[in-house]
């Protein structure tokens, strides 16, 4: 939900983050501007100067843009070539992955470090249950705030906090809190929160759909939450009926879920011109394979299936998977895997997109693993492990450029240590 809604105001004590926070143990924790801080700590000197992270070519998209870059309606998911003509001053970068996935994994260990009960429902946000940390940290409030603290001092990130009685309005407090801020909506206050506010703000409604219900005379959620359930089913069918009606009453059964786990990783690229050049795409696919393994060795874990993803110059899309006889972290395989599928396919058109995911996760130290007979003892795995590491102290970017092509084993070469 953006901050073009119209949110309470916050001036409105009822709502601020002194307000009675009885009854209201679920926290949305949400970084600000997450990507573009990130770099921002990476490089002091952008700091109070508009930074815009994504896509950097004429096909690309924001993925994040700093506040100083918004005020200027840089938006996430807005194209690149959009956000440049808004903003032509801003500092662009591409994505640096690794540096991102380490920031979050330790974000995500303060979480944890007040309770266990921790949902993350992406790298910069994540749901926290703290009920059962009242009597160690004190108040959801207090441990709201303890929270902010212990980001900004030992991470020298901001965050924005929604404390509620219920995950789908501590998302909205998060959100109207921004940036940088703590709001809390009262388990008594619920209502009054709510329904003032668009029918978009509701999960699961889109533009269609705040369209349909916009045509019935329903603008707001009170609106929607006093309309006869019959109306809604006739503009949304009955399963969204059922759920936008129970949303607009405040009623949100679910809990935190820490068994929350990605069922897949992947990485894609637009080329700014489409390629036709097989070179072209083994070197795309290389930098992709090199950018999933290192966000699976991140996150701890390892896949059995690798899917490529090709978009024909007329937008036709092409999938191919293939399974693995053993689970795999590593860019090398994932690569090999990849360019088998596409010579498979050979297209033989002008290709948009290429993308490799993996698919069929699992913890990596719960997860067997078998050396192909021949392999070095120490291989491609240690070699990118070393890779991270270089890139989580410097940036991805100092390790040069893809070198897999035309390599078999790390042992046999020159300089193991680079993918």
């Amino acid at each position: 939900m953006g901050r073009s809604q119209s949110l309470p105001r916050g001036d409105d004590p009822r709502f601020g983050p002194d307000a009675d926070d009885t009854g209201c143990s679920i926290l949305h924790v949400d970084m600000d501007a997450f990507f573009a801080s990130v770099e921002v700590r990476r490089r002091p000197e952008l700091r109070g100067r508009p930074v815009v992270v994504g896509g950097i070519g004429p096909r690309g998209v924001v993925s994040s843009a700093s506040y100083e870059a918004r005020r200027y309606g840089v938006r996430s998911a807005m194209p690149t070539a959009r956000a440049r003509a808004l903003c032509p001053h801003a500092v662009y970068l591409p994505p640096e992955f690794t540096q991102y996935t380490a920031a979050s994994r330790a974000v995500m260990r303060i979480f944890r470090d007040v309770t266990p009960l921790v949902e993350p429902l992406s790298l910069d946000e994540a749901f926290l249950e703290v009920a059962g940390a009242r009597r160690l940290f004190g108040s959801p409030v207090e441990i709201a705030r303890l929270i902010r603290r212990r980001v900004a001092e030992e991470q020298r990130l901001s965050c924005s906090v929604g404390v509620a009685p219920s995950k789908f309005v501590a998302k909205l407090g998060s959100t109207r809190a921004k940036p940088d801020g703590l709001l809390v909506v009262p388990a008594a206050q619920v209502l009054d929160f709510l329904h003032p506010l668009p029918v978009s703000a509701l999960w699961g409604v889109g533009e269609r759909s705040a369209e349909a219900l916009r045509r019935l005379g329903l603008s707001t959620v009170g609106d929607l939450a006093e309309a006869p359930i019959g109306l809604l089913r006739r503009a949304v069918g009955e399963a969204s009926a059922t759920h936008l009606h129970e949303l607009a009453w405040g009623r949100d059964p679910r809990r935190v879920s820490p068994e929350h786990v990605e069922k897949s990783i992947g990485a894609e690229v637009t080329f700014d011109v489409d390629v036709v050049d097989p070179t072209e795409i083994r070197r795309s696919l290389l930098a992709l394979a090199e950018k999933v393994g290192a966000r699976l060795r991140g996150a701890g874990q390892v896949g059995r299936t690798v899917s490529l993803k090709v978009r024909l110059a007329d937008f036709r899309t092409v999938n191919r998977s293939r399974t693995l006889g053993v689970s795999t972290d590593t860019a090398r395989e994932l690569f090999d895997t990849a360019w088998a599928l596409w010579t498979a396919l050979d297209p033989g058109e002008p290709i948009r997109l290429v993308g490799v995911r993996v698919e069929g996760l699992a913890a990596a130290g719960e997860t067997p693993r078998q050396l192909t007979l021949g392999a070095p003892e120490r291989g491609w795995r240690e070699a990118e492990a070393a890779a991270d590491a270089a890139a989580a102290r410097f940036g991805r970017s100092v390790i040069g450029p893809a070198s897999l092509l035309g390599k078999r084993h790390p042992g046999r070469d020159e300089n193991p240590t680079r993918p």
